[in-house]
């Protein structure tokens, strides 16, 4: 039987058992009438929209994958056996392998203009990120096959992180023009957010080490270990009951340079740009919860591998490890990243854009969340009512991926890899987002 580990360290699993995972918005986000789901890559896109008005009613969009294995999708959804994945899996354990989950749903949220100079926007979220930092690979593989093989080994956690956090919030964006002389155009935007954390899970071992020996089945272990959680929290079931309140931030800024000052009738004299320059950093912040318990184990023993059939980490833990228990106060940071896009419209209605997300938190910080670093080159089609995008990237931990997405009036569907997760047979991401809005054009 599967260890039962906590969601913390095994949602990762799930991530090629659905087909409806997803990230943010790959492609869409640089559309003309990308709308609420601009704004929150930079806040700056909240004014001089197409839009008089958007209204956002519900859109979904998450990310997940691991340097650890890989899967091939497309025989796995060819397959007459069904939906087997282990079948279509392949491993890479190394010293420091990665697992990574985020999921944000946009719920009900609207922008609009206030003045021709000026813009507002409100958006309510939920979000839920997964980081598990430099975990052994070797290690992992033998808890999660209950240490079936029959092999010897010896490992090391250098720098092992991992936190899983759940939040909502609510922001309030402002956007201005800053410039507007005809060939240049300057805006920025801002948006304050209300956090309200519902909890986190979080491990760290800043140096432990051990050995396994299959002919006794004893694992022999020494180092540093701390494990905590929030008051309440369960991550197992994920509930908004016990708030934590925090406070968070995005700014962002957008250059455009319009030579001929030319007007496109289609989108109700707007001006149109050669290019485009936009920079932008997100989710500055924390959420810091009282009365958090975390204890500190010496993992310097020797127990019977056994130990982790059937239990979760924290029962191996407390049952076979002596343990330092406080209660403190524990400060989760927002995953803060940095953002920059260049967008160059080729002729029309037909535009490229070139968009890098970096990381602002270091891999090993206790007690934080970050993004996957991303490199994204994206041509577009699009009108008033319908947009088509052909997402190329490079991500972090996994190289290339393929997506493509559409927008057709309210609805967007699309996904920044499904063409790669389809051809590819060794797939580490995936993603998929879907969107439904009112629209309300000039």
């Amino acid at each position: 039987m599967k260890t039962k580990l906590p969601l913390a360290f095994s949602i990762f699993g799930l991530l090629f058992c659905s087909i409806t995972y997803a990230q943010s918005y790959i492609g869409l986000q640089q559309d003309h009438y990308s709308g609420i789901q601009g704004i929150i890559l930079n806040p700056a896109a909240v004014v001089d929209s197409r839009q008089r008005a958007d209204i956002n009613l519900l859109s979904v969009s998450a990310f997940g994958g691991s340097d650890y294995f890989s899967t091939d999708l497309g025989n796995l959804l060819e397959s007459e056996d069904g939906l087997v994945i282990e079948d279509e899996m392949e491993q890479f354990p190394a010293d420091d392998n990665q697992f990574f989950f985020n999921v944000d749903a946009l719920g009900p949220s609207f922008m609009f203009n206030l003045t021709p100079r000026s813009s507002l926007g409100v958006t309510t979220r939920v979000r839920a990120f997964l980081n598990l930092n430099n975990i052994n690979g070797t290690l992992y593989e033998n808890i999660t096959e209950d240490f079936d093989g029959t092999e010897n080994f010896d490992f090391n956690l250098d720098n092992f992180s991992g936190t899983i956090h759940a939040w909502s919030e609510i922001g309030f964006t402002y956007g201005r023009i800053l410039m507007d002389d005809q060939q240049n155009f300057l805006k920025a935007g801002i948006t304050l957010k209300y956090l309200q954390g519902a909890g986190s899970t979080f491990v760290n071992a800043p140096s432990a080490m051990g050995q396994y020996d299959a002919a006794t089945d004893a694992l022999m272990t020494s180092g540093i270990l701390s494990y905590g959680s929030t008051p309440g929290f369960d991550s197992d079931d994920i509930n908004f009951e016990n708030l934590s309140s925090g406070f968070g931030g995005d700014f962002g800024l957008v250059y455009e340079y319009r030579p001929g000052y030319a007007f496109d009738t289609d989108d109700h004299l707007r001006s149109n740009y050669q290019f485009r320059i936009g920079v932008s950093v997100t989710d500055i912040g924390s959420i810091s919860y009282a009365d958090s318990e975390i204890i500190g184990y010496d993992l310097t023993n020797t127990i019977s591998a056994d130990a982790f059939e059937d239990s979760d980490l924290e029962t191996v833990l407390e049952e076979n490890y002596a343990g330092t228990e406080k209660v403190t106060k524990a400060k989760i940071n927002l995953p803060a990243a940095l953002h920059a896009f260049v967008d160059y419209k080729l002729q029309n209605r037909m535009f490229i854009s070139l968009q890098g997300s970096l990381s602002l938190v270091n891999e090993n910080k206790e007690q934080a969340n970050r993004i996957i670093n991303s490199l994204s080159a994206t041509p577009r089609y699009q009108s008033r009512w319908f947009s088509f995008y052909l997402p190329l990237s490079i991500r972090q931990y996994d190289g290339f991926s393929m997506g493509a997405g559409f927008r057709l009036g309210p609805l967007s569907v699309g996904s920044g890899s499904i063409i790669s997760n389809y051809i590819s047979d060794s797939s580490k991401t995936t993603d998929l987002y879907v969107g439904l809005k009112i629209p309300i054009y000039r």
